[in-house]
């Protein structure tokens, strides 16, 4: 990609170049008992290496109780801005009445398909005070976390949200993760590492042939820090009723599998979590500041 320097990670990573690197982290912990179920058996029997945190959900707790109870299992947070689902909602932990661009006329977060009218009229100070009470919330809890990483948004174009988040996770002693030619090149220029590609999302793969295209994406890996955001979840009344299909179910099962299990190890692939880029941007976080 022009503008980002091949390589780079697996330097500061102190990888060789033709190392494949590969952080698997599962999106959504917190969002219900389904997604927490899936998530902490993947830790347990499966390929999971990391997880990332919604504090504002109705199954946070549950995921917090997990988290404290293994203090050595990689979680970061995952900044909510957006409740997707039309009969199943989440708003935000600070009080309403002081973040109302966040809101709509429910005093619930924006849902999915009204993200781009939120993002128009959203004020980024009222952003960065919600994320910073979610964030305080997993501190206050006694944990530890690796990295921050977003739910759902679509900010390709959104520097004023790209630097905020950089900001964010400079100031807690946080990684990132990042996406697109534009903002990976800015945060490398910083010294900082970052994945080398964008990051899987496995809503975008058909969950009819979706441990095929797994296989073939692991075989086909390319060098350098890969990133596979994925969404667990088990097969169950509470899930279906949420989302219905089988996308998270099907992640669940392929995360479980002892095939991919076998091909991660045929194919040399190296899988990270986030502390190992954390240190580097604790590391490099003193005096640094991204501005939009």
């Amino acid at each position: 990609m022009t503008g980002v320097e091949p390589g780079q990670t697996n330097r500061l990573l102190g990888y060789p170049p033709q190392a494949r690197l590969l952080i698997i982290n599962a999106d959504d912990f917190g969002m219900c008992q389904a997604v927490n179920a899936a998530v902490m058996a993947a830790f347990r029997q499966g390929l999971l290496r990391s997880a990332t945190l919604m504090t504002p959900c109705p199954w946070a707790l549950h995921a917090i109780q997990f988290l404290q109870a293994h203090p050595h299992i990689a979680f970061g947070i995952h900044l909510t801005a957006l409740s997707e689902w039309p009969n199943y909602r989440w708003g935000p932990l600070t009080p309403r009445a002081s973040v109302p661009s966040l809101v709509d006329e429910d005093g619930y977060f924006y849902t999915f398909d009204r993200m781009p009218a939120f993002l128009q009229q959203v004020r980024l100070d009222e952003l960065e005070r919600e994320w910073r009470t979610q964030i305080e919330r997993v501190l206050a809890a006694g944990l530890s976390p690796t990295h921050l990483d977003w739910h759902a948004l679509r900010i390709d174009d959104r520097r004023d949200i790209h630097a905020l988040m950089v900001n964010l996770a400079l100031e807690y002693g946080l990684a990132l993760r990042v996406r697109g030619r534009d903002w990976t090149a800015r945060v490398q220029g910083l010294g900082l590492p970052v994945v080398d590609y964008d990051f899987l999302d496995s809503y975008l793969l058909d969950p009819a042939d979706k441990f095929a295209r797994y296989a073939q994406l692991l075989r086909a890996l390319p060098p350098g820090l890969s990133e596979w955001a994925i969404h667990p979840g088990l097969d169950t009344p509470e899930l279906r009723t949420i989302e219905g299909g089988r996308v998270r179910a099907t992640d669940y099962e392929f995360l479980l599998s002892q095939a991919a299990q076998e091909i991660v190890e045929e194919e040399g692939i190296v899988l990270l979590d986030y502390r190992a880029l954390q240190t580097k941007w604790r590391a490099g976080a003193l005096g640094r500041k991204i501005l939009s």
